[in-house]
């Protein structure tokens, strides 16, 4: 007999029943039972030790999974926010430089070097909002987001208007033109006012993108004694009914007439985790073929934390 049936023996146990946790061809661990009578286990037991370690197994594999995928995320989320930071400030510096000399600082530029100059402050700023996207995702998705919540904030002021110097240029860029239906009053709200500039900015930015050149993008601002509703309207293709399910889902980029637009897919999974964090709704509406809108509600005022 072995050793350690030797010390079962001395503590009293005369039956074992010992069962192997199993999952794909290899050993997890081990299910033991003992008693102090002899042949205390029947066929029964036996079987019934079988059909437990076999859920037990698949329970274990699942959750040693969930913890290598848990850990490798957090690894990506961790390396996903300093590469991007890392490069955040170098594509910054050209970009300023590029809108030094497109400004003329150097001297007067030909046809010629307006249209490379002009192409590459593009791609810089396409490659800063790349950036700005990932360190909102690695936020977000890293376990870094909390709502810091201030009951009185101006939307307009600390919302809205910074939201829209963020994508003026762009606005420009595409002759788009820009209609504000907005409070003529102080609209003040309880929000996360840094949040919250992320959700509208990523709507507006979202209506640029995928508008038509030279349409109409309309911005809208209700603010009711129970709720806050901000609506982002665009002329455009807008999307297909089949896609709807998926514009809120991470990496998903929407189609426009049978092409995929450059993007991260990011903006809008990282507005709707952040109008879920206020407790509040986001919803997307389309005619195909000529518009889209996307709006997002929050009660007013806020939940309690935990609500």
């Amino acid at each position: 007999a072995s050793h350690s049936s030797h010390l079962l023996v001395r503590e009293g146990v005369r039956s074992s029943l010992t069962c192997p946790l199993i999952v794909e061809g290899r050993v997890l661990g081990f299910m033991f039972r003992d008693s102090r009578e002899p042949n205390a286990f029947t066929s029964h037991h036996v079987d019934l030790e079988v059909s437990i370690s076999e859920r037990l197994s698949q329970a274990v594999e699942k959750a040693w999974r969930i913890e290598q995928l848990t850990t490798a995320n957090r690894a990506y989320m961790e390396m996903l926010a300093f590469v991007s930071h890392e490069i955040k400030n170098p594509v910054a510096s050209l970009v300023t430089d590029a809108r030094l000399l497109q400004q003329g600082y150097l001297g007067a530029l030909e046809p010629g070097q307006r249209d490379k100059i002009d192409r590459m402050i593009g791609k810089g700023e396409y490659l800063l909002s790349l950036v700005q996207d990932y360190l909102d995702l690695a936020r977000i998705d890293g376990g870094d987001l909390s709502l810091t919540r201030r009951p009185d904030v101006d939307v307009l002021a600390d919302v809205i208007a910074p939201s829209l110097d963020l994508v003026r240029s762009d606005l420009d860029a595409r002759h788009m033109q820009l209609e504000l239906d907005l409070p003529t009053e102080t609209a003040t709200a309880e929000c996360d006012p840094g949040l919250l500039r992320i959700v509208v900015a990523n709507l507006l930015s979202n209506a640029v993108k995928y508008g038509d050149e030279g349409g109409l993008v309309r911005l809208r601002l209700i603010r009711e004694p129970s709720r806050l509703e901000v609506s982002v309207w665009n002329q455009g293709p807008g999307f297909a009914p089949e896609d709807k399910s998926r514009l809120f889902q991470r990496f998903s980029r929407l189609r426009t007439r049978g092409e995929a637009k450059r993007g991260t897919g990011v903006g809008l999974y990282s507005a709707w985790r952040i109008v879920k964090l206020h407790n509040g709704r986001i919803r997307a509406r389309s005619e195909p073929g000529a518009w889209a809108e996307f709006s997002f509600e929050l009660p007013q005022p806020l939940d309690p934390p935990g609500g």
